[in-house]
């Protein structure tokens, strides 16, 4: 395996990739790493795909349009939505060498599993790989009907979409040294939807060996249980989608499983996701067992903001009324964030702590100036991957000036890199920003 600094060329097993300088950082965009006919696992690339480097700037599954991505400012921007979406965005430092073996973290995005993609402008890990001088790679996966519909041996659903996770962390097992990293640290971090993802990878035997530590922000995890029946009530709305159904007969379907999933409830909230009982995932009731055998192998940092679900609660018109909105809306937050995010994070901590494992927990307060949503759900993201114009209009940012918002950024990027690098995260600097323990 080779670089040739001069050119940005990188020489791997799977085959020659070409980056592009951009100040401090080296970015390698659009690296496949696997294939996939629709409604079908993902396949490992044969000699025929080496080299595969697609010369658009960003892929990503197609979607149906979702109201939520306004509050994120314009996170598309120059996306292309394509159904052969396997890339691989590999962010470097300017002058990495392949002996450096610098610690890599790999991105799994958040969306509910029905909305994003890993090499959005809102994901920008420059700074983050300049500051800390670390490796970050970002993950694009199947979404959606075409990410949790499958028909494989009988199966209507497969977790396509965690398979594809698996395959993707495997080509960065393989190839990620070209590129100066480590694939002895490698530490994968998601958010929302990308955090239950990695909770999941954890309970894969697939994915054993392929990250040593992962960074579990705001997992919906009191969503993840008991869901036999909403997801029967979905099977049958969806009836048959022939594997050749027009995109259009796709997005149909899915909107009829997301109506059937509605009945639910809260349950129903994320209707897409990762299924027990089919592969790579072993049966729910053994899934905590699985936990407790990965807690030794694999140090987490896991947590959400103090307010997640004014996320989700801004817009139901009861929390607007004046006098009795505001006192409905806030007490509706507390209870539906402890629910749905913090105490399922704190059992998550306990069982892996008394299996033995190295568990790290924090909690993100941070209130931007003039945000009506507080410290909402993704409020994180922005500090992580600050960017000059991607977050320009994002109304979790609320009035937050450019300075305000390095400023608070600079103390999470700080604990996630040395949490990568280290396994601590270390203290907390302002209470008022992350709080660690």
């Amino acid at each position: 395996m080779t670089t040739d600094l001069s050119q940005h060329r990188f020489t791997t097993s799977a085959g020659d990739f070409t980056g592009t300088g951009d100040g401090a950082v080296v970015r390698v965009r659009g690296v496949r790493y696997a294939r996939a006919d629709r409604f079908r696992p993902p396949v490992r690339l044969g000699a025929d795909d080496a080299a595969v480097q697609d010369p658009r700037p960003a892929v990503a599954c197609p979607q149906p349009p979702d109201p939520a991505v306004s509050k994120l400012g314009d996170p598309y921007a120059g996306v292309v939505f394509d159904e052969d979406c396997h890339r691989l965005a590999i962010t470097v430092p300017a002058g990495t060498a392949p002996g450096d073996r610098l610690p890599v973290l790999v991105w799994i995005h958040g969306g509910a599993y029905v909305a994003g993609g890993g090499d959005l402008p809102v994901y920008d890990p420059a700074l983050l790989v300049a500051e800390h001088r670390v490796v970050v790679v970002n993950v694009t996966y199947r979404l959606g009907l075409l990410g949790h519909l499958a028909a494989v041996d009988g199966h209507r659903r497969a977790n396509l979409s965690l398979l594809d996770q698996v395959a993707a962390l495997e080509w960065v097992r393989e190839n990620v040294a070209a590129f100066g990293g480590d694939p002895d640290l490698v530490t994968v971090f998601g958010e929302s939807a990308g955090a239950d993802a990695i909770v999941h990878l954890l309970a894969c035997d697939a994915a054993r060996g392929l990250f040593r530590r992962a960074v579990v922000q705001s997992a919906p995890l009191g969503l993840r249980r008991r869901r036999e029946r909403l997801r029967a009530a979905m099977d049958a709305a969806v009836g048959h989608v022939p594997a050749d159904a027009p995109l259009a007969d796709v997005f149909a379907a899915q909107r009829a499983a997301e109506a059937a999933a509605a009945r639910f409830g809260t349950r129903g909230a994320m209707p897409f996701g990762t299924e027990y009982g089919h592969a790579p995932l072993p049966p729910e009731d053994q899934v905590e067992d699985r936990w407790r055998a990965a807690a030794r192998h694999v140090d987490v940092l896991v947590g959400a903001t103090t307010q997640e679900t004014t996320f989700f609660t801004d817009g139901v018109p009861l929390l607007g009324r004046p006098v009795v909105g505001p006192a409905l809306r806030r007490g509706a937050v507390a209870a539906t964030t402890r629910a749905l995010f913090t105490r399922p994070a704190q059992r998550l901590a306990a069982l892996l702590r008394t299996a033995g494992g190295t568990v790290h927990e924090y909690r993100v307060p941070w209130r931007p100036r003039g945000s009506a949503l507080g410290a909402t759900h993704t409020v994180e993201l922005p500090l992580l991957f600050e960017h000059p114009t991607a977050w320009r209009d994002a109304a979790v940012l609320g009035d937050a000036t450019a300075e305000e918002v390095h400023a608070a950024g600079l103390l999470v990027r700080e604990a996630w890199a040395r949490f990568a690098r280290t396994g601590d995260p270390g203290p907390t600097r302002d209470p008022a920003v992350l709080r660690l323990r």
